[in-house]
């Protein structure tokens, strides 16, 4: 049974740490091969279900410790048509391996302790690749891949859906309004290079207006990921209104440009005490940021240290700016149809 799909924990301030670099953590940290960069295929065996446990309870105790709420995201950000056919899975191994992935997730808040809320994320990524933006894709035709995937995860206990790595506005409004038909909480991170841009060149802050413009506002929230803080810093100091619609980050601690990243045959994980201290720049700067994880290259470790920066020292003064909202920065057009 979904749990929060109706009143999402987000909404009231609850700060929510959530997982790291979960593909390079697999490969750099425990040798294992991703074909694609895809980690769902770990799901089909127990060895398999085991390490991603393990790396899960690993984050986990850590919101433990920091007396904060988690948001569990699948691993099923390659577990779509398209990726799956590169590695041989149909419709039908998709769709259970996604059910599957969703399943496992409630075993884990099932078995959770000390964390509270726990919230269960179906995760997507892009239909290509999330550094290289496909400008030929509209959103009606991503509205059309995504709802796939999307429809999986509403037959299963998920909580809410998460795209991350978007590269193009397109992409975000396609997976937006999949996800509200199937009447789902939705939330759409997009990816910037180094200039603070979207990879197809669009300005951040634009990208969020024109998400919400295209979509009637129905995301939950907006996220940034897959960047070092450095690269977007500058355009958030910069920003206006839309800086309210951002609710989680999931950074780099690499400051190296995609390219470089994909190039790189060593993993760069930055200094996970430094990137703890960006975010509580960070939060600074974004009155709403309540989703607290990492993305390529970092660890537990650096999720710990963002919670010692950000939580400890910054959880007793936080400002009721997501408790007070009296025109619903954060609270959508769905929930506000869902809460009355």
């Amino acid at each position: 049974m979904t749990t929060y799909r109706n009143n999402l924990p987000q909404f009231d301030g609850t700060i929510l740490l959530t997982d790291s670099g979960l593909e390079t953590t697999l490969i750099f940290h425990d040798g294992i091969d991703l074909p694609a960069f895809a980690a769902y295929p770990l799901m089909e065996t127990d060895s398999g279900r085991e390490t991603l446990a393990r790396y899960y309870r690993r984050h986990l105790s850590i919101a433990a410790d920091h007396g904060t709420g988690f948001v569990l995201e699948a691993p099923t950000w390659r577990a779509s048509r398209d990726w799956g056919a590169e590695l041989g899975h149909g419709p039908e191994d998709l769709a259970r391996l996604n059910h599957a992935a969703i399943g496992f997730l409630s075993d884990l808040r099932a078995s959770a302790r000390g964390v509270r809320p726990v919230v269960i994320s179906g995760n997507i990524g892009p239909r290509g690749d999330g550094y290289v933006a496909d400008t030929a894709m509209t959103a009606a035709e991503a509205e059309a891949y995504h709802a796939e995937q999307i429809g999986w995860f509403a037959e299963t206990d998920v909580d809410m859906v998460t795209a991350v790595t978007l590269s193009t506005v397109a992409e975000g409004v396609g997976a937006i309004r999949a996800a509200c038909k199937r009447g789902l909480p939705v939330v759409v991170s997009y990816t910037v290079e180094t200039d603070g841009r979207l990879p197809d060149g669009t300005p951040l802050g634009t990208a969020f207006e024109q998400t919400d413009a295209e979509t009637d506002g129905a995301a939950a929230y907006f996220m940034v990921n897959c960047a070092h803080p450095d690269h977007f810093r500058d355009a958030l100091a910069a920003g206006s209104g839309w800086l309210e619609r951002i609710g989680g980050v999931r950074a780099n601690a690499s400051r190296l440009s995609h390219a470089e990243l994909d190039a790189a045959e060593e993993l760069d994980a930055g200094n996970p005490a430094e990137l703890g201290h960006d975010y509580a720049r960070l939060r600074r700067l974004l009155p709403n940021l309540v989703v607290l994880g990492g993305c390529c290259g970092t660890d537990h470790r650096h999720v710990e240290a963002i919670a010692d920066c950000c939580v400890a020292r910054t959880a007793p003064d936080r400002p009721a700016a997501v408790r007070n909202l009296p025109g619903g920065v954060l609270l959508p057009p769905f929930f506000k149809e869902h809460l009355q």
